[in-house]
């Protein structure tokens, strides 16, 4: 028979492949068949919305399943598609209520069960199994397929998990997430997990090691809480006896250790502190002692955990020994010896060097009481007795003196599972000899062994005192057990994951009921074996160098408890039915709170909450959140609401319903007639998170019908504009339809507003500043862009308005001004001591003034009545457009009727009745202005001499920069007090000491001014714009806008009102109209005081950009304004720095200062050096100084005198220079040369020398190298030098100088890589290459170390290791720490 190779290569006769394949035919045919019978079977769509929680109620599962699918089925696909266990979970119909829950186990398919096929959408919902949550499937809590497996088949957990979202216990460590409904179900290994507070892994770990103790736990339960005695809140035995039973009797798969920590008075503070687990152990140890007081537990701890060990001296001599008896709790092993490269490598070899003996001799001999003088010695421990558990410390946190920093130390050490201790005691101590002296140090040592290798550890915080002070207490003595006996077996390994400066534990603890190992990780409890604990020994499997824990697994074993193998006192663990009765009544009554919680629960999962507003006749409108079971009817939910809003007694129930409301877009969507009975769950769409939408409780009068809202209407807020008074009346609400055309929209605003439809025009405000006339009748609401809420204003007068264009009419104006003006309160300087209220002048005898700021004369006109005509007056006469009738009674009653097209000044709020101080004509005003004029200064009164004097006058400031470009000129240095006169005699004297005439003089002569400053150019990017345009024409007559101002009261701000104003503006005002506008009221012109804007932490920031309007504001947004000259157009404002190279700080502030564009440099020293003298005392020569520039604390570029602001040197708002005083003339005079600070290192004397600046003519490296070699006198040869790196001055320390820097690099030149020296204020250190680092003892190099981390920390140059500052872990035994009463 002939063979051929099958497709596992086997040989096959050729007739079996002949079948094989015909065989494979038919099953390929028969799968197409089934595929095609599959396709062409109805299928069911079924929709799952998962009710379980707060959290997945939002979500929906969809299921396409062929209609002859079984129920079994469906249960299986949705398990899996939904991540839960199967069986754990029901399913039922979710539009039919009350209904049983779909069978699991059921065959019957979808078809005969109700389902709906053929593209119909079937909803389930899918609820608790008996008012459990469903199981999540994971390889921890597993699924019903999986309980079969063994333990070598499932993956275990050992180790920290990642964490999503929660806070981790360090920043290098973070622990599993979990979710409350995940730690609503027991582990599959019987045990409950702890959770996480945030930080409290470390209690966590040693609360499972003591519940997993069956001699400790069962002693917690013995003990008896007497609540008459004490609160169970402050109890810390009680609230340990709740946790210990609830852990071993909840279903829970974690509980919460908030009310453990609550005994131990700590907050929630506490939660976020990572402290050190042995620490825990010993205070917790420690308070309970406290707290079992004269009780059956009072030695408890003692008898547990308690061994004894005895710290001799012996004579080499004679032989005589001196020793005293030390107790403890935990025997602390050393991992590495100090100075050592080689890490012990298991717990025996600890064990024996801490026993090991070292001898006294030299400098260490102990004086011998019998000798009578210092003989060698040998110091020593031994331990006398061993407590039943034995807790060993491995103390992996060390300090490290090279660096000073903590380190931990991840060296191998292995321990075994069962430790023999019979080696280490020493049966020669069970007698001492009575020549030896001996000393009990009892209890008042308790905890600690008294030996060097057991005491260093390194607190950062060594004046508090951790734990609790305890009253000494005597110990019974025990007997010590015979070698044979000293066997104890591992049973719980407390493991540390991360470095020093943080991690995370867990515990890996053997169970003594069945003997397997779990790992409780905090709220994950899963099983595992030998191999997992092998990997805590921590370490690599290669050598135990010095270096090796460097390269080492971070997570390894740090506390380790073994229990002393004695079967006549190992005990097992209570069971539940063998609880004392205290503890059956705790067990009933956590139950009971436990089955509450889980009803409570469940009616949350229920609870529809939505926001609920109502508009209270007395309260106005109030906001709730509004909680409502989803079975409750619409009129159950209304009496709820209506009880939380508190209109009982206010409002009748009847005269109140819920309706939908959108709150952002303020519009009531939909009213609920005729479905009281209906259940708020179909009403609201079942219970969510959110909801898209609110509900509004809305009142009427009992005379008043409620309005039915159906879901196609829109809400439309009118407001009716008067244009007599120009005023816009608050909101009606008026409801329309999309439909509705403008004529039936005119009729139905008619209706509600009693106006008249005829003459009726509406504004639609579409959007900010969108206004559009709706005058097409025909056009409907929705093509005229009307939406679910809409804004309108309505105005029906006979006036001719109507007959403008819509742009030009009166009301446009009104309505533009209407939505751009906003509300600003403006907090004015110091004048004293007169204010704004007083600051008033004469005005004509028998005129009657309604002015804002009238004193209490009536007949007296204020100095900005006086001001602002002069400014006008001045404004007409260089522009030419002197009108006669511009100052009359009807232009000022046209001004006032229309002020939205007029800057308005204070004087132009009278009334049309009131008689204003203001000239008749203007030929009036301008003899009154040459007069005060005339007066204040002596000038000539002919027009052209008093405009001359004008243009001196400012020539004058512009020029004397000395005093202008200061902040803190005459203007806010002067205080004289505001002198009030007649308009006619004499000067107008102001609150900073300067006349009308040199206020209006700046404005006046830069008007009329024919040339331009040399910065009055346009820039995009100059920190300041003119005030002017190219034309000499001031930018606010460009375009008048909307100004008023008024007193503040006390209502509108918490400034003082009597420096605050009001300003209503307009905010496409310019800041320079904005500035002009208030001259009237600071009292000095616009360049003469700065604007700062207030945000809402009280920072100001000045605003500079003139030409920039205030669009940017909003209402009542504060101002704040500040005298001092104001920046001109090109002008910045300077920090100016003293560089000292050689001082521990080299950055000092010296001045503000105004640098100009087209200045030179010497122009800009010269300006400086009078206000350095003034202002810093500072008396220097202008060939002593430079400036230079500035990159944060780096010097840079030298500024040489000839340099030019803007051409050659770049400049910005709010630049910094430094200013650097020089020893000798300035040598620097091209700008190819280089100026580089150079620092020699000295290594034999380990020290750095002084900074010496160097002038290079090129950028040659050999240039460089013969200025060092001429100033230091080191031969060329043997010179190196090599950059500094980091932020000036480039400190580093003289430890790392030598090795660390690249010196000597092989390039020719300074500007190429590595040095890339290509500008002044390089930083350059030199060496002679011959001299020899000093020999240094590790004492002076720890010394030298220390000095060198303080200096280079005190000076900020380098980034050091900065830990957190650890607060000593205390547990309160009166409930909470004491408060310092001088706390706040």
């Amino acid at each position: 028979m002939e063979m051929v190779p099958s497709e596992e290569n086997q040989f096959v006769p050729k007739e079996g492949v002949f079948w094989s394949c015909r065989q494979s035919i038919f099953d390929e045919m028969k799968r197409i068949s089934q595929i095609q019978n599959a396709a062409e079977e109805p299928r069911v769509l079924c929709i799952i919305q998962d009710t379980t929680s707060a959290k997945t109620i939002n979500e929906r599962l969809t299921l396409n399943l062929p209609a002859s699918t079984t129920l079994s089925k469906l249960y299986e696909d949705l398990a899996h598609k939904a991540g839960y266990v199967n069986g754990t979970f029901d399913l039922a119909w979710g539009n039919v209520p009350d209904m049983a829950p779909l069978d699991h186990n059921s065959e019957m398919s979808l078809s005969d069960s109700g389902f709906e096929p053929g593209g119909k959408r079937n909803f389930l919902q899918l609820t608790d199994k008996d008012g459990e949550q469903p199981q999540i499937a994971s390889d921890e809590s597993g699924t019903a397929d999986s309980s079969g497996l063994d333990d070598s088949s499932q993956e275990r957990f050992i180790g920290p998990l990642p964490r999503d979202s929660t806070a981790g216990c360090s920043g290098d460590y973070s622990s599993p997430s979990y979710s409350y409904s995940s730690i609503l179900n027991k582990s599959e290994t019987g045990y409950v997990g702890l959770v996480n507070q945030a930080m409290t892994c470390y209690l966590n770990s040693l609360l499972q090691t003591l519940f997993m103790t069956p001699e400790f736990r069962n002693a917690l339960y013995n003990w008896e809480f007497e609540e008459s005695e004490e609160d169970p809140v402050t109890s810390i035995p009680y609230q340990l006896q709740r946790l210990f039973v609830l852990l071993q009797t909840s279903k829970k798969r974690a509980i919460e250790t908030t009310d453990v920590t609550r005994s131990f008075g700590w907050d929630s503070s506490e939660a976020w502190q990572q402290h050190d687990i042995q620490e825990l152990c010993r205070v917790m140890f420690d308070a309970l002692e406290q707290k079992w007081k004269q009780t059956e537990q009072a030695d408890l701890i003692n008898q547990l955990y308690q061994g004894k060990l005895k710290d001799y001296v012996r004579c080499l001599e004679c032989g005589y020994e001196s020793w005293r008896i030390d107790t403890y709790l935990d025997i602390p092993l050393v991992i590495r010896p100090f100075g050592a490269s080689q890490a012990y490598g298991s717990v025996e070899e600890a064990l024996q060097a801490f026993i090991q003996p070292e001898t006294l001799d030299g400098p260490n001999q102990y004086f011998c009481e019998r000798c009578k003088k210092k003989c060698d010695a040998r110091k020593g421990l031994r331990f006398l007795h061993f407590p039943y558990l034995l807790t060993l410390q491995l103390k992996r946190f060390d300090f490290d003196y090279t660096t000073m920093h903590r380190i931990k130390l991840n060296d191998r050490m292995t321990f075994p599972e069962e430790l023999d201790m019979s080696p280490f005691i020493d049966v020669e101590d069970e007698k001492s000899p009575q020549t030896e002296s001996c000393t009990d140090s009892g209890a008042e040592n308790e905890g600690s062994c008294h030996s060097d290798q057991m005491s260093n550890d390194f607190s950062t915080d060594d004046c508090v005192d951790e734990g609790i002070c305890l009253d000494s207490t005597s110990n019974t003595e025990r007997v010590l057990k015979p070698k044979s006996l000293l066997t104890f077996e591992l049973f719980s390994v407390m493991v540390h994951s991360g470095s020093a400066a943080g991690g995370h534990y867990y515990a890996c603890i053997k169970s003594f009921s069945d003997g397997q190992w779990y790992s409780f990780n905090d709220q994950h409890v899963s099983k595992i074996t030998q191999d997992d604990i092998r990997k805590t020994y921590g370490g690599s499997s290669g050598s135990r160098g010095y270096y090796s824990s460097a390269f080492a697994s971070s997570t390894n074993a740090y506390m380790l408890i073994y229990r002393l193998k004695d079967p006549s006192r190992n005990a097992k663990y209570l069971a539940v039915d063998d609880f004392p009765e205290h503890i059956k009544n705790l067990v009933q009554k956590e139950k009971e709170s436990e089955e509450q919680e889980k009803r409570q629960r469940e009616i949350e999962r229920n609870t529809c909450k939505i926001k609920l507003f109502c508009m209270h006749p007395v309260k106005m409108m109030m906001e709730s959140k509004l909680e409502v079971h989803k079975d409750k009817t619409l009129r159950e939910a209304t009496e709820m609401a209506y009880k939380l809003m508190e209109l009982e007694g206010v409002v009748p129930l009847d005269c109140c319903r819920l309706v939908k409301y959108d709150e952002f877009h303020e519009y009531l969507e939909r009213s609920y007639e005729g479905e009281e009975d209906t259940l708020m769950g179909l009403l609201l769409g079942g219970v969510k998170s959110s909801y898209m939408f609110d509900l509004l409780l809305e009142t009427r009068r009992p005379e008043q019908v409620f309005q039915p809202y159906k879901p196609g209407e829109v809400m439309v807020k009118v407001h009716v504009v008067d244009l007599k008074s120009e005023t816009i009346a608050s909101p009606i609400s008026v409801r329309a339809y999309l439909n509705q055309t403008i004529t039936e929209f005119k009729q139905l605003i008619a209706q509600a507003t009693a106006l008249s439809a005829e003459n009726m025009r509406v504004v639609l405000e579409r959007c900010y500043n969108d206004l559009r006339l709706l005058y097409v009748p025909n056009k409907t609401l929705k093509a005229e862009g009307f939406f679910r809420s809409n804004k309108v204003f309505v105005e029906s007068s006979e006036s001719t308005d109507h007959q403008v264009t819509f742009t030009d009419s009166v009301l446009w104006k009104l309505l533009d001004r209407h939505g751009n003006t906003i509300r600003l309160l403006v907090l004015l300087p110091e004048q004293s001591p007169g204010t704004l209220a007083n600051r008033t002048l004469c005005q004509k005898v028998g005129g009657d003034s309604d002015v804002p700021f009238d004193g209490s004369k009536g007949n007296r006109k204020s100095v900005e009545a006086i001001l602002e005509e002069s400014t006008e007056k001045l404004k007409n006469l260089s522009l030419q457009q002197q009108q006669q009738s511009s100052s009359t009674s009807d232009s000022q009653k046209s001004s006032d009727a229309s002020d939205f097209e007029h800057i308005e000044s204070p004087t132009q709020e009278a009334d049309s009745n009131s008689s204003l101080c203001v000239a008749a004509d203007n030929r009036e005003l301008e003899n009154r202005i040459r007069a005060t004029a005339g007066s204040s200064g002596g000038a000539s009164s002919d027009p052209e001499n008093h405009f001359a004097c004008e243009e001196r006058s400012d020539s004058e400031v512009n020029n004397d920069r000395s005093t202008s470009s200061v902040d803190s000129d005459i203007l806010s240095s002067s205080h004289s007090s505001d002198t009030l006169c007649n308009a006619d005699s004499g000067p107008i004297q102001l609150a900073n000491g300067l006349d009308s005439h040199s206020i209006t003089s700046s404005r006046r002569s830069k008007a009329h001014e024919g040339k331009k400053e040399t910065w009055d150019t346009a820039e995009e990017d100059s920190g300041t714009d003119s005030e002017y345009d190219d034309n000499g024409k001031s930018k606010a007559e460009a375009q008048y806008l909307y100004f008023r101002a008024e007193p503040c009261s006390q209502d509108d701000s918490s400034w003082d009102s009597q420096k605050c104003l009001v300003v209503h503006v307009d905010k496409r005002i310019t800041l320079a109209a904005f500035k002009q506008n208030l001259e009237p009221y600071v009292g000095v012109t616009s360049t003469q005081f700065k604007v700062f804007r207030v945000y809402a932490n009280n920072q100001e920031f000045e605003s500079v950009r003139l030409n920039e309007t205030l669009s940017s504001f909003s209402d009542d947004n504060k101002i704040t304004i500040r005298l001092g000259r104001a920046l001109k157009k090109g002008e910045y404002r300077v920090k100016v720095y003293q560089l000292l190279v050689n001082e521990a700080e080299p950055c000092k502030f010296l001045v503000d200062t105004v640098f100009a564009k087209g200045m030179t440099v010497r122009q800009s020293k010269e300006e400086l050096l009078p206000q350095l003298k003034e202002q810093c005392k500072l008396d220097l020569s202008i060939d002593r100084v430079r400036l230079r520039k500035k990159t944060w604390k780096n010097p840079g570029t030298v500024f040489l005198d000839y340099h030019v602001y803007e051409e050659d040197i770049s400049i910005s708002s709010n630049w910094e220079v430094f200013l650097e005083v020089l020893n000798e003339p300035e040598k620097m005079k091209s700008m190819s040369q280089l100026a580089i600070l150079t620092r020699r290192w000295s290594p034999a004397t380990m020290k750095l020398g002084p900074f010496q600046e160097v002038i290079l003519e090129s950028s040659s490296v050999e240039e460089l190298k013969e200025k060092l070699s001429e100033m230091s006198a080191i031969p060329l040869e043997n010179l190196e030098f090599a950059k500094g790196r980091g932020t000036f001055p480039c400190d580093i320390s003289v430890l790392e100088i030598h090795q660390d820097l690249d010196w000597n690099p092989k390039v020719s030149t300074l500007n190429v890589w590595p040095l890339y020296i290509c500008d002044d204020g390089a930083v350059v250190f030199y060496r002679d290459s011959t001299e020899e680092p000093m020999e240094l003892s590790d004492d002076e190099r720890n010394e030298l170390m220390k000095k060198e981390s303080s200096r280079l920390l005190k000076t900020g140059h380098r980034v050091s290791y900065s830990p957190r500052k650890e607060k000593a872990l205390k547990i309160y035994l009166d409930g909470g720490p004491a408060k310092d009463p001088g706390q706040d």
